[in-house]
């Protein structure tokens, strides 16, 4: 079960309600920034990670300026677009809402818990945010890559060290794809839900497919399957170049 650390209280709370009934996420962006992607993915991650423990969830974008490019950015990142209000659920029976910040004090008196966000960091001038998503599945990664309470260093070398990271991972699925399949190793499995279901630990859920890249005794079959099933949380396309390997 899907458990996030609480920032109002310091405690870890389910993510998932104890009675039957949908989930809202709510994520509160203050402008046009990475941090403000990084609450947006975060968002979507909470999303994809309790739909596949089985919780409807609906989400909506809350933010006093600038919403549109917002939602437009937050496409680019492949992120699943917010509903457009709060009464879509009346009716529904909606069980908990779980808000989504970036340090906002105004969020942490908020009912319900918080998931906050570290600010992401720039190592030098900030870049115009079109020039930041001109990568879009790089940038994905390497926010990824931090989990969501430390900050997320981002640069030149970063956003270069990612889309290299991401076009290896994708040449490898698609060469994968070509041998018999196999299942996901149980063990694999259970490492990948743990991670994620850690407070979204997603730095462990990369780590465990590092190790399946590397591990001699997997099958290719089982690596693809098991690339296929994590990027039903990561949303990095990892099968995108499957079949165009000659």
């Amino acid at each position: 079960m899907l458990h996030i650390l609480d920032a109002r209280t310091g405690e870890p709370v389910s993510a998932a309600p104890a009675r039957r009934g949908l989930t809202r996420i709510e994520a509160h962006a203050s402008g046009l920034d990475p941090t403000a992607l990084r609450v947006l993915l975060t968002a979507d991650l909470l999303v994809r990670a309790l739909e596949l423990g089985g919780t409807p969830v609906w989400t909506i974008l809350t933010a006093p300026r600038e919403q549109p490019e917002l939602r437009t950015a937050a496409t680019r990142l492949a992120i699943r677009p917010f509903e457009d209000g709060r009464d879509l659920a009346s009716g529904l029976g909606e069980a908990q809402v779980i808000h989504v910040a970036g340090g906002d004090a105004a969020v942490l008196r908020a009912e319900g818990p918080v998931a906050a966000v570290a600010p992401a960091a720039w190592a030098g001038p900030e870049p115009p945010l079109p020039a930041l998503l001109g990568d879009p599945a790089a940038l994905r990664l390497a926010l990824l890559s931090a989990r969501r309470q430390d900050s997320a260093r981002l640069d030149g070398t970063v956003l270069t060290e990612a889309a290299g990271q991401l076009a290896r991972w994708r040449g490898a699925v698609a060469g994968w794809a070509r041998r018999p399949s196999r299942p996901v190793p149980e063990e694999v499995r259970t490492r990948l839900r743990t991670a994620w279901e850690d407070d979204l630990d997603l730095p462990g859920v990369l780590e465990v497919l590092r190790d399946v890249e590397r591990d001699p005794d997997l099958p290719d079959g089982a690596r693809f399957e098991t690339y296929a099933y994590a990027d039903r949380l990561l949303a990095l396309d990892l099968t995108r170049d499957v079949g165009s390997l000659t």
